[in-house]
């Protein structure tokens, strides 16, 4: 990719990002947030998952 081609998609995405309502990019952004993975299993797998159902159910 060249230096003009990098410049232009960036100027494309920048003014896509701008002409979006301000309303619609919170709800692309707390969509987005709702659709990760809890911290625990994206970093460490099932295994903390595991240990916090036994301790729930205690």
């Amino acid at each position: 990719m060249s230096t003009n081609d990098y410049i232009k998609y960036i100027t494309q995405t920048f003014v896509k990002h701008f002409d979006t309502p301000k309303t619609a990019r919170k709800e692309i952004r707390m969509q987005r947030k709702l659709e990760k993975t809890p911290f625990l299993s994206r970093w460490f797998g099932v295994i903390p998952f595991a240990i916090l159902m036994i301790f729930k159910r205690k």
